[in-house]
């Protein structure tokens, strides 16, 4: 590691930490330049990778993992489910689709469907009214009838 003070290309690592909750490291680092021997630190990451979500119109959007919380909320609204819960729902998708550069809408919603299912049927029917866009009652006692 290059010397930010100096230039000097040899540096020597005197202490380690893991930093910013487990995804990154904090490093302090001497310079071996005898003239200059200052310290200075460095952070390491992990490269967070891009996703986009491909909508059903066929529009490329970044992933925002806060939108589909929020419809998971909107869809356990006065519901006994716990953001604890909810949490829990958005962690299990990230891990799904974390190696995937690309996901489809329907798939996303799919995967948030599955999981209200097995916390709470009307939460399931809520969230599937709208992510499926019902447009009358037949809709509704269909999927009620499949949740039975």
């Amino acid at each position: 590691m290059k010397c930010p003070y100096c230039g000097y290309k040899d540096t020597k690592v005197t202490d380690k930490r893991v930093s910013q909750g487990g995804t990154g490291i904090r490093r302090r680092r001497e310079c071996l330049n005898s003239k200059c021997e200052k310290r200075f630190t460095t952070y390491e990451k992990i490269e967070q990778i891009e996703r986009y979500v491909i909508k059903k119109d066929g529009r490329r959007e970044p992933f925002n993992k806060d939108k589909i919380y929020l419809g998971i909320v909107k869809a356990c609204e006065k519901r006994n489910i716990g953001h604890d819960k909810i949490d829990s729902i958005i962690a299990d998708i990230e891990e799904k689709i974390q190696n995937q550069k690309e996901i489809p809408t329907n798939k996303l919603g799919e995967m948030v469907m599955k999981n209200l299912k097995k916390i709470d049927k009307v939460a399931y029917i809520r969230f599937a009214s709208v992510y499926k866009d019902f447009e009358d009652v037949e809709d509704f006692k269909d999927l009620v009838r499949e949740v039975k």
